[in-house]
């Protein structure tokens, strides 16, 4: 993931477009409020396969991140698991992390 899309990640957080936590997020992808979700590559198995599946079962994109890198970029040191509620920012997250721009 490219520093742009962790800043517009960032930005989101102070907007509180973001859901954090891996249980939250996986509430949220399963209600439809989530319209992409980032996680860390350094979490455990289960909460690892917890949210793959939600998103996976509700077609909502899901992007890795470096371990460490997610909770930095939304000021939440930790933090293993992140939903984006906005679906503007989300798509925004979207393209930046696909442009491959650092």
């Amino acid at each position: 993931m490219n520093d742009r899309a962790l800043k517009m990640l960032g930005l989101c957080a102070r907007a509180g477009k973001v859901i954090t936590g891996e249980k939250a997020v996986v509430q949220a992808v399963r209600a439809g409020s989530c319209y992409v979700v980032l996680m860390d590559e350094g979490v455990a198995k289960n909460g690892d396969k917890a949210v793959s599946q939600a998103c996976e079962g509700r077609g909502v994109p899901l992007l890795r991140v470096e371990p460490g890198r997610l909770g930095d970029a939304i000021g939440r040191p930790g933090r293993m698991a992140v939903g984006v509620t906005d679906p503007g920012m989300a798509g925004r997250i979207m393209e930046l992390s696909h442009l491959g721009v650092q």
